[in-house]
């Protein structure tokens, strides 16, 4: 499939191989450049994020924000990863909010949640490690802290992608906005680069560690936290802010942890 953005476009925003080797349909569209990814009859799209730089931090304090830059471009996909795609590459399903849960019931395209931080990176056995013999050699790995809220903002400087303020029309979080429950990926409006819930319905975890440590899950000593951002449906609008983030242990895993994969062309992205 070819894309509707011309070769100028493809040249100023693209990466520098289009197609990736990995895609199964490719294109453009009014956000930008997308390759899908198929899985065992599963198919993740992914949206290039071009390189750039932002105002990394809380925009209410301007003076604790620092000059951010994405020195190299990547492919992130533009949901959470869903139960559907998890199953594909993991053979189970440990999400609560599934299909067979008859009191909250959630769907295949639900996303995965209740998976920790190991459960998605540590090889060999780890989401990312198993994804690998589908990405045609292509590391997949999760966003940094940078890249996710960079991904995240899509160029705005407010509270949220949407502006400073959220509806139950744009995000999945408790209180007055909240389902009780996640909704189903691509439920609620995209930001302008094309990524559907990047606030709320799920934390997502990203690559690196938060600057503590965390009691382990399993009672055996401390461990790396690691960094969750986003919000979800359990937590209140403030948590699901372009800025907010959060630590918990690598090895715990809850009803509201979730996450979403990058794809590089160019190796690790660098942010200075």
């Amino acid at each position: 499939m070819n894309a509707v953005l011309d070769a100028e476009t493809w040249r100023r925003r693209g990466p520098a191989a289009f197609p990736p080797p990995w895609a199964s349909a490719w294109g453009g569209d009014r956000f930008g450049l997308w390759a899908d990814l198929a899985v065992a009859g599963v198919v993740q799209r992914l949206r290039w994020i071009e390189p750039g730089s932002f105002l990394m931090g809380d925009e209410t304090q301007p003076e604790s924000q620092v000059l951010t830059t994405i020195d190299a471009g990547f492919w992130l996909a533009d949901t959470a990863c869903t139960q559907a795609l998890w199953l594909a590459v993991m053979g189970e399903n440990p999400s609560y909010f599934s299909e067979a849960n008859e009191r909250q019931r959630g769907s295949p395209q639900h996303p995965v949640e209740c998976v920790s931080w190991n459960d998605v990176v540590l090889p060999p056995d780890g989401f990312l490690a198993r994804l690998r013999p589908f990405t045609a050699g292509v590391a997949p790995e999760l966003p940094t802290d940078a890249e996710w809220e960079y991904a995240c903002r899509a160029g705005t400087r407010t509270a949220y992608s949407f502006g400073d303020r959220i509806t139950s029309e744009q995000v999945n979080c408790f209180g007055r906005f909240g389902e009780g429950m996640t909704v189903a990926v691509r439920s609620l409006p995209a930001n302008l680069w094309g990524l559907y819930e990047m606030h709320g319905n799920v934390w997502e975890w990203c690559a690196h560690a938060i600057d503590r440590e965390w009691r382990s899950t399993q009672g055996d000593g401390s461990v790396a936290a690691r960094t969750l951002r986003g919000g979800s449906w359990l937590y209140d609008p403030m948590g699901a802010g372009s800025a907010f983030r959060r630590g918990f242990a690598s090895d715990g895993s809850l009803q509201h942890d979730g996450f979403r994969f990058a794809l590089r062309s160019t190796g690790p992205a660098a942010a200075r």
